[in-house]
């Protein structure tokens, strides 16, 4: 791939060439780490957590909520770290925290304690996620954005097998060694990704732009777009594994093995939709994605059968970390002149990205509770806010054409 060259700093003599694959690779790191891990390797924990009567099923319930609130604040404190210090030590920083908050799970030594860390482990992923792409993207040719994007939040995917392969495996030992286990991947994935980092952020000359203009409100649009996405990633996010094993009455073995399918899709959607883009562009790709998660979400509250729950769960499960890079993309591509911006937009759609998703996974458990038990009504609204998100799309490229007009 392509070299990086950066220059030298006010802070050095002289910086070494950093490849474009080796800073994709540490993003890769991160995501992996920070949401692959932090985020998805705690629910196959929960009920083991549970069992070994290291808290109450409320208790532990509520500490799974603490890593979307950390995220949520890792969201918005991303933008303020990066102007306080360097980019590459925001985030080693960042991956060192996330790699102690594994091995400070591993010691139950009260409530507080560990909800702390649950919290950290979500701040964490949450300043990786605004700031490690970005800053990596920005140095890849405008063609090869999409691909790039796609390896980086891969990681999520694989920490979703990880979850459903690995943690169980370690829990044959016990629920100490498992979070231990956990904390040696992380600090394995830390050490790969520390030197990889950009030394600098590239001139803006070298910023490729697409042919597209810069339009304020297609930028707001996205932002709740994103936001109306991460509603309709929830069903399946929290609810696909019991609605399969209590709902369809299939048990939790079945449950299970449609998680690992959500999973696959996981590690393959980022790559298939940022080769997409690379070829049709950022924006009708991201059409595209609303349409398809859409017609996904809708298939288990059709109720037609297990084939069409295995192409559900493989199909959200590839946008759940898929759309990622698309929005991303798309952000590029409308701040193209504006590259000084773009990190403030991608932290601006991802904190509308985690507080509607921390809402409607509140909401939807409340529904859920109210209606007595309704799964299909969990999809039902989760189409419909896909739908709109690309209503909304649809309506904001309409408008900016005739801005441009």
């Amino acid at each position: 791939m392509d070299k990086i060259v950066t220059h030298p700093t006010p802070l050095g003599p002289r910086t070494s060439e950093v490849s474009v694959w080796r800073a994709t690779l540490s993003a890769f790191c991160t995501s992996l780490v920070g949401i692959g891990l932090a985020r998805f390797a705690y629910a196959p924990l929960l009920p083991a957590i549970i069992n070994a009567h290291w808290f109450a099923p409320s208790a532990a319930a509520y500490l799974g909520a603490a890593n979307l609130a950390g995220y949520l604040g890792g969201a918005l404190l991303g933008r303020q770290l990066a102007a306080r210090m360097r980019v590459a030590m925001a985030l080693r920083l960042m991956m060192v925290l996330a790699t102690a908050a594994f091995f400070a799970c591993a010691f139950p030594l009260s409530f507080l304690w560990f909800f702390a860390w649950r919290f950290v482990a979500g701040l964490s992923g949450g300043v990786l996620m605004v700031l490690a792409a970005p800053t990596v993207l920005a140095h890849v040719p405008a063609r090869r954005r999409g691909l790039a994007g796609g390896i980086i939040f891969m990681g999520v995917g694989i920490g979703v097998i990880a979850s459903g392969t690995l943690v169980p495996f370690l829990l044959h030992q016990s629920l100490t060694e498992t979070w231990l286990g956990l904390g040696l991947l992380s600090l394995a994935l830390t050490i790969v990704a520390w030197g990889g980092w950009p030394a600098e952020a590239p001139k803006t000359a070298h910023i490729e732009p697409r042919q597209q203009p810069h339009h304020r409100g297609t930028l707001r649009a996205l932002y709740v777009e994103y936001a109306l996405n991460a509603a309709g990633l929830v069903p399946h996010m929290i609810f696909l594994v019991d609605y399969v094993a209590r709902g369809l009455g299939q048990g939790l073995q079945t449950g299970a093995e449609y998680w690992v399918l959500f999973g696959l899709g996981a590690t393959a959607g980022p790559l298939l939709t940022g080769h997409l883009a690379d070829r049709a562009g950022f924006g009708p790709a991201l059409r595209l994605a609303y349409l398809l998660q859409a017609a996904a979400v809708v298939l288990p509250a059709l109720g037609l059968g297990p084939v069409s729950l295995i192409i559900s769960s493989v199909v959200v499960g590839a946008f759940t970390p898929g759309i990622v890079p698309l929005v991303l993309g798309r952000v590029h591509e409308l701040l193209a002149h504006h590259p000084a911006e773009q990190k403030g937009a991608w932290s601006a759609a991802t904190i509308s990205f985690a507080m509607l998703q921390a809402t409607a996974a509140y909401g939807l458990s409340f529904i859920f509770a109210e209606s007595g038990g309704n799964y299909r009504l969990l999809f039902v609204i989760g189409t419909m806010a896909l739908l709109a998100a690309l209503a909304i799309d649809l309506v904001a490229a309409v408008l900016a054409r005739r801005r441009v007009v």
